[in-house]
């Protein structure tokens, strides 16, 4: 996509910016529009009672090279802080450590020979290279082969109906694949030890940054801009219209919007096109955000399988960031994956709050509403992709049937999970 021209960039998140950025360097003149008051999309931060942090939680690990490549470009890799994380499992009601080997063998919902294919299981995806098979291969079938059917039933049932529903019927292999790959390679040695990082300032912080060395460079930030439409004239310019009905002219617009916002917004756009990208299904999120005056344990991440509670894991980020980051408060994600038409996009946050603080309350007998110094909610109904048997043939092309509207999102990872990294691979290839 060597071309050069003025460029008009549909949306500011991450993916968007990385855009802006390589545009910026080839000599291009960019303009990015923004509908939220500030750069950033998912990587949002809110402030919770005076403490600045990420609406939805976010890690950095060693192997995000594109990430901690962009860090580095805009003067932020000195801020980076790597800290040895541990994970916990809640089983048949009761917490568990699996931070180590010899905690894993110490699990008690399964047994040793089970934990043995467990162990295989995970060891034979971090070996795996060919991701184009396992898209072929449902993920159910894929995972009782190796980890065999009480596993399955046990371990990775429960994971993968908390995030993808029902939907994991319809999810490869590579889904899994890709999962363990990441997390995998967070460890610095083996199985041993588990790192992750942050930027000091979260991403509040490099966002502004970002933005701040993207207008030194030339590019130009419209925010509270919604595009309603992007249409092609004669002269084959492109013409893109705002809710405020104000007009700018480009020779290219890329929009890096969901599929389904972008060819909505592209009207022009062949049926053909519109169905493909019409015919990818996403999932949402529900994100409560708690801040309290008690740490509820020592982990980063406790994955849950039993089915009661609401969300579908608990994070807490103030196991991995300093608490001087939130004025002393510990600060817990509460994160529920669901479809985007799902009823719980439609309850009131007081609704949400008893749903999501009871079961909390339940797993955790020692926290009260008591210790509760905030709660907030963040909503998407549009999150990520999912990984659907030979999903890489469905994927839609960059190029759309106007030539010069291209469509460059999430939705075009293919070998990976949704998260910051991947995200930036997709603006550093698909540009090329």
């Amino acid at each position: 996509m060597a071309i050069q021209g003025t460029w008009g960039i549909v949306g500011g998140g991450m993916l968007g910016m990385t855009l802006a950025l390589r545009l910026a360097q080839r000599g291009e003149k960019v303009t990015i529009f923004e509908s939220a008051d500030k750069a950033g999309g998912l990587t949002s931060s809110w402030s919770m009672n005076g403490v600045i942090w990420d609406k939805y939680y976010h890690v950095i690990l060693m192997s995000d090279l594109n990430t901690r490549k962009i860090l580095k470009e805009i003067g932020l890799e000195n801020d980076l802080n790597w800290v040895e994380t541990k994970t916990g499992f809640y089983s048949d009601g009761k917490l568990y450590s699996m931070s180590n080997l010899v905690e894993f063998f110490k699990f008690p919902p399964i047994n040793l020979v089970d934990k043995f294919r467990l162990g295989l299981t995970i060891f034979a995806a971090s070996k795996i290279r060919n991701w184009e098979n396992l898209e072929k291969i449902p993920v159910e079938k894929w995972l009782k082969k190796w980890s065999g059917k009480r596993v399955f039933e046990k371990i990775w049932l429960p994971l993968l109906k908390a995030k993808l529903g029902e939907n994991y019927k319809k999810t490869s292999a590579a889904f899994i694949w890709s999962t363990i790959q990441r997390m995998y390679a967070a460890r610095k040695s083996g199985l041993k030890k588990e790192m992750f990082g942050y930027v000091t300032g979260g991403y509040e912080k490099i966002n502004k940054k970002f933005a701040e060395h993207l207008q030194q460079i030339g590019v130009e930030f419209k925010y509270q801009t919604k595009v309603v439409t992007v249409k092609k004239e004669i002269s084959g310019n492109l013409i893109l219209e705002t809710d405020d009905q104000s007009t700018y002219t480009f020779d290219h617009v890329i929009s890096t919007l969901s599929s389904k916002e972008s060819v909505k917004i592209a009207t022009q756009l062949s049926a053909a096109e519109r169905q493909q990208h019409n015919d990818i299904k996403y999932l949402g999120v529900i994100c409560p955000s708690v801040l309290l005056s008690k740490s509820i344990s020592p982990y980063y991440v406790t994955n849950i399988t039993d089915s009661w509670p609401p969300f579908t894991g608990i994070i807490e980020m103030t196991a991995l960031i300093d608490k001087k980051e939130t004025k002393g408060n510990h600060l817990v994600y509460l994160p529920k994956y669901v479809n985007p038409d799902d009823e719980l996009f439609d309850k009131s946050e007081e609704e949400l709050k008893k749903l999501f603080l009871d079961s909390l309350f339940k797993m955790y007998p020692k926290l009260s509403l008591s210790d509760l110094n905030f709660w907030g909610t963040s909503k998407s109904r549009i999150v990520f992709a999912l990984p659907t048997i030979n999903y890489s043939k469905k994927v839609p092309k960059v190029t759309t049937s106007l030539g010069n509207y291209y469509i460059i999102n999430s939705a075009q990872i293919i070998n990976g999970t949704l998260n910051v990294n991947e995200t930036i691979q997709v603006a550093e290839t698909k540009l090329q």
